[in-house]
């Protein structure tokens, strides 16, 4: 189930960059040589990252962190949007995009504690790195929207005139 959501997770570094077509090749060819091999490291029987204690819970390095990087490197890859600098770029609906973010986030607590199979210390630790996480991703996005987009934007939209 991972294998196919993963790619999902990508496409917003994709979105009015791609076409349809292209983004399934990609899928197919991010899964066999990218998702298996970091999937059997840390999951599989044997697993190197696996026997060293490394603990993923929901798939925080496995398809997270891998989804991430690839999204990354993708833009970067692909490039800017159309009417990069030139439209403005915001939500279409915030109060619903708030929605979406906290039911996401409290569905979290309950997968990701729940990957402890355990009501213990360790459901409580991932209990509180979701919740530090969603609370730091929400914190950046505050700064970046309220203070650092609003000074450095200008500048970055004059550079790429």
């Amino acid at each position: 189930m991972f294998a196919i959501i993963t790619p999902a997770l990508i496409t917003g570094a994709f979105a009015e960059r791609m076409r349809f077509g292209p983004f399934l090749i990609f899928s197919i060819l991010w899964a066999v040589l990218v998702y298996n091999p970091i999937c059997h490291w840390v999951w599989g029987s044997g697993g190197w990252l696996g026997k060293i204690g490394t603990l993923d819970f929901a798939g925080g390095l496995v398809v997270h962190l891998s989804c991430g990087c690839a999204a990354l490197a993708s833009a970067i890859l692909i490039g800017p949007r159309k009417g990069y600098g030139k439209e403005n770029f915001v939500p279409h609906n915030l109060p619903m995009t708030l929605l979406g973010t906290a039911l996401l986030w409290f569905g979290w607590f309950g997968f990701n504690g729940g990957s402890a199979l355990a009501a213990d210390g360790l459901a409580g630790s991932a209990f509180v790195a979701t919740h530090l996480g969603g609370m730091s991703g929400m914190a950046m996005w505050t700064l970046w929207n309220g203070f650092i987009g609003a000074t450095l934007l200008p500048w970055v939209r004059l550079q790429a005139q």
